[in-house]
């Protein structure tokens, strides 16, 4: 759970995130995690895993998430990556994930792509 201080409700739900990012056109999966933020607790972000041969846009992706989710809900940050980490159960690895997170410095616009 992503615990937000802005928006209707304080939290946001990844699973109903990674479900809008999933569904749309072009991507493979994706893990939605809470990166932590001075102003409102933690935001949301997105790492996104593109079908192969498939090049992925950050921008478009939070653009059509903004059609399906309430505002608090979409992604401040959308991450492209080659694979999603996971553990020896293929389970995703989140809190790899939010560690990633923490070293890694964003563009202007909030969007960034992960090596």
């Amino acid at each position: 759970m992503v615990r937000c201080s802005s928006g209707p409700s304080p939290n946001v739900i990844p699973k109903e995130v990674e479900e809008v990012l999933d569904a749309l056109d072009g991507v493979l999966e994706s893990a939605v995690v809470g990166r932590p933020d001075a102003d409102f607790g933690e935001v949301v972000v997105a790492v996104v895993v593109g079908e192969p041969g498939v090049t992925v846009d950050p921008e478009v992706l939070r653009l059509k998430a903004r059609e399906r989710l309430a505002g608090f809900k979409v992604p401040k940050q959308v991450l492209i990556v080659d694979e999603l980490p996971r553990n020896a159960l293929g389970k995703v690895e989140k809190a790899r994930i939010r560690g990633d997170l923490a070293g890694l410095d964003a563009d202007p616009n909030g969007l960034a792509r992960m090596a």
